[in-house]
């Protein structure tokens, strides 16, 4: 994405932006992040975690902004190996603010991170989200994401979440990662063209 476009990705309906991004603006917008994202997400997350996402993968993290220039939507997302296996997105954080919902912004913002993964070669990517979030549960499965594990008592408030995963090369939910080589014991069905 080139500077310019990645600066002010594209207007939506009301005056609306989607931006990527950068680290040179991070006094200006990672207060308004934070604020938005501990306002939707149960889980309390510290200085640190926004840093260690922004300041590695900050090009995979989008904001909606509204006229007057203020985050009204996040999406934050990292891109790395899994275990020695596939390449793996992973969207860590989404939220929108409440008077802004039901305008396509999360699915924007969603499409607009899974796309600039999916740029850079990605396997497949994953996300958590809490059981008792069906908005969210229906718009991933939307996007294509599928239910692939259970955790209980996955959050520090005690809710338990699925995880998520899209898998946008084909085999790749075939594929084994490191975390299970040393078992392997040749019994689970092989992978298509083993």
């Amino acid at each position: 994405m080139s500077e310019q476009a990645s600066e002010v990705a594209q207007s939506g309906p009301s005056d609306l932006q989607y931006v990527q991004y950068h680290s040179s603006k991070e006094d200006e917008y990672l207060s308004a992040i934070r604020q938005l994202i501990s306002r939707d997400l149960s889980e309390p997350y510290s200085i640190y975690v926004y840093r260690y996402f922004l300041y590695q993968w900050g090009d995979l993290c989008y904001m909606t902004l509204d006229q007057h220039g203020n985050v009204v939507g996040v999406v934050v997302s990292k891109l790395e190996l899994h275990r020695g296996g596939p390449l793996r997105g992973y969207i860590a954080m989404l939220a929108v603010k409440q008077e802004y919902r039901g305008k396509g912004i999360a699915t924007k913002l969603v499409r607009m991170a899974i796309d600039a993964m999916i740029e850079r070669d990605a396997d497949e990517i994953a996300l958590e989200t809490e059981v008792t979030n069906t908005a969210a549960m229906k718009l991933y499965e939307r996007l294509g994401f599928l239910r692939s594990k259970r955790l209980h008592r996955y959050y520090l408030n005690g809710n338990t979440a699925f995880r998520l995963v899209l898998y946008v090369k084909e085999g790749i939910g075939y594929m084994r990662t490191g975390e299970y080589d040393d078992i392997y014991d040749g019994t689970a069905p092989a992978p298509p063209d083993a």
